[in-house]
């Protein structure tokens, strides 16, 4: 698998303070590991088609899609980006 980070991932990401960039990183290595790495706790979102998140922190997710052999990174912030999608 590989990695599309859209536009608004990105800008969410810049935002990020550089510890938990860090933290989003190390995560993002775990995922192309193993989708099913503990820590990261994949989930699909629920009432939303197609729409996964997995952790960074107890306060921080990474929402994304799968598409072919990408994992497309749409959004990456506190829980409540959910709400944005």
């Amino acid at each position: 698998m590989k990695f599309r980070r859209t536009n608004q991932f990105k800008k969410n990401y810049q935002k990020l303070p550089s510890d938990i960039q860090r933290r989003v990183d190390q995560k993002l290595r775990l995922l192309l590991r193993d989708l099913r790495y503990p820590s990261l706790r994949v989930h699909k979102v629920r009432g939303v088609e197609g729409l996964w998140e997995f952790s960074v922190t107890m306060n921080y997710r990474v929402l994304f899609e799968i598409e072919d052999e990408y994992y497309v990174l749409l959004a990456v912030g506190p829980h409540s980006i959910v709400d944005q999608i």
